[in-house]
C-alpha cells in the first residue's frame, strides 16, 4: 500500500534469495566512451542497448552493464583498482565483475583476448585444481582501468564450493 512503510527483516542472517534469476545492473566509470563502446561491443562482443552521448547500456549474458564517461577521455586510463587481495597466489585485483561461462566459451573468450594482444592482470588458469571450488580464471582492465573476471567451472554446481 502506498505510503505504508516496509521494515527490513528481523534476522541479521536474513538473505535474498529468488528462485527465479533476475538480471543485475552495475554501473561503472569509464574516461572514454567510445573505448568503452570498442572493448565491451568489439572486443568482448556484448550486444549495445539504449545509449546517449556520455552512456551505453550493455547486454551482459542478460544483465544490465552500463558505462558512463565521467570526465574526458585522456591519454592515461584511471585507475580502478582500489587494492589486491591474495588468492590461490595471485593479487586479484579489487573491485571487479565480470561472469561464469562455459569451459568452451571460457576457452574462446581467451583465445579471442589472447589474439586481440590483451594483457592480463592474471592469465588464464585453474585455480583451487583438484580442490572444491576448481575453476577456469582469467583477469583484465578495460581500457579505463575497471578489472573484469571471466571464470569456468567444469562442474557449475561447485560455484559456491565449501
Amino acid at each position: 500500500m502506498r505510503g505504508t512503510p516496509v521494515s527490513a527483516p528481523t534476522t541479521e542472517s536474513a538473505a535474498i534469495v529468488t528462485s527465479v534469476r533476475l538480471p543485475f545492473h552495475l554501473a561503472i566509470p569509464v574516461d572514454d566512451i567510445e573505448a568503452a563502446r570498442e572493448f565491451y561491443g568489439t572486443l568482448l562482443g556484448f550486444p549495445r542497448g539504449r545509449s546517449a552521448e556520455r552512456w551505453t547500456d550493455w547486454n551482459v549474458a542478460g544483465h544490465q552493464v552500463v558505462t558512463h564517461q565521467v570526465g574526458e577521455p585522456s591519454d592515461t586510463p584511471r585507475a580502478g583498482v582500489a587494492g589486491t587481495n591474495p588468492v590461490d597466489g595471485h593479487d586479484v585485483p579489487v573491485p571487479h565483475f565480470g561472469l561464469v561461462l562455459s569451459v568452451p566459451e571460457f576457452r574462446a573468450l581467451a583465445e579471442r583476448l589472447t589474439a586481440a594482444g590483451t594483457r592480463f592482470v592474471i592469465e588464464p588458469y585453474v585455480r583451487f585444481e583438484g580442490e572444491p571450488g576448481e575453476q577456469w580464471t582469467m583477469f583484465f582492465l578495460d581500457p579505463a582501468g575497471n578489472a573484469l573476471e571471466f571464470k569456468a567451472f567444469a562442474d557449475p554446481e561447485q560455484l559456491f564450493a565449501v
